[in-house]
């Protein structure tokens, strides 16, 4: 390949996930087909959210939150993933992607402290009923979303100047289909173990003690809802919680797994297969996983259905 011989200290070389043309047909049109449906399920989500009022409650101000992070979180990595699996021409610029990096760290933390947040929101809602409206107050909901916004391009800024800073001699080739953290620490030629330490605690202190957080919540919601007498009741309970659930254990345990290993356990291709699952998986079925197992969404897109059929 041409781009492979560019030897510009301003450009990188993305491998990629293959160089088979029938693997590469095959993976354009599946990350094609995910992006298109983590688009449209998520925007969906977004417009239902703000036009039915019966969603104008936390729950869904979350979620709303969590819909177009899905939304800027694919769309900051897959059109290059679909560019470079039909390009010749791989190469990126170390603008192009220092900027991909940094939206790409800020969305996923932002990710990981909404998901503990709607946790909380959840607690309270089972927990404590009485008080939702208490606790769950408009001040507090804008305040934990601006907060999880704002610690996840705090958090990013720190991660991409310390990775850019260093020196890239070994190699610009990346053998990853975006840019990402743990690949460009091993093509430099310098001691990285500040970048690795900064990368250990960050992720400590966001992806960890907020899967922690989701954890205690949902320890206390189980608790609750094993105490309600009747079953039905406890059907409801569960059901709430288990899409949140599935999205969790997801989205958290493929970020834990890629950021917390040391760099001698790393390997090229099971980098790439956990980095599938969070950055175009995880989005796409989010807004699936809460419409279909929520009865308010789905009678709201019902209803909007049913309205577009009599006009």
């Amino acid at each position: 390949m041409d781009d492979l011989n560019q030897t510009s200290p301003d450009l990188f070389i993305l491998l990629g996930l293959s160089d088979v043309p029938y693997i590469q047909v095959i993976c354009f049109l599946m990350f094609l087909l995910m992006y298109i449906t983590t688009l449209s399920g998520n925007l969906l989500m977004i417009i239902i959210v703000r036009i039915s009022p019966k969603l104008h409650s936390p729950m869904y101000f979350f979620l709303s939150n969590l819909s177009i992070i899905d939304v800027g979180f694919s769309s900051s990595t897959v059109p290059i993933i679909l560019k470079n699996t039909i390009s010749k021409d791989r190469s990126i610029s170390l603008l192009e992607c220092a900027i991909q990096m940094y939206f790409t760290l800020a969305l996923g933390a932002a990710e990981c402290i909404i998901l503990a947040v709607m946790a909380y929101d959840r607690f309270a809602a089972i927990c404590k009923p009485l008080y939702y409206n208490i606790i769950m107050n408009k001040k507090l909901c804008v305040c934990l979303a601006a907060g999880s916004w704002s610690v996840g391009f705090i958090n990013s800024i720190i991660h991409v100047a310390l990775t850019f800073q260093l020196p890239f001699c070994r190699s610009h080739h990346v053998n990853h289909f975006f840019c990402e953290v743990p690949p460009f620490l091993r093509l430099s030629c310098r001691d990285t173990r500040l970048n690795e330490i900064a990368m250990y605690i960050s992720v400590v202190i966001i992806a960890v003690s907020a899967f922690l957080l989701t954890l205690i919540s949902y320890v206390h919601i189980i608790s609750t809802i094993l105490k309600t007498r009747y079953t039905q009741g406890r059907y409801k309970a569960f059901s709430t919680c288990a899409s949140h659930l599935n999205v969790v254990t997801l989205f958290y345990g493929t970020s834990i797994v890629l950021y917390l290993r040391l760099q001698s356990s790393y390997s090229h291709e099971t980098d790439k297969i956990v980095s599938i699952v969070y950055t175009a998986v995880t989005p796409m079925l989010n807004p699936f996983i809460y419409s279909v197992r929520n009865k308010d969404v789905k009678e709201t897109i019902i209803n909007c259905l049913s309205r577009k059929r009599n006009l």
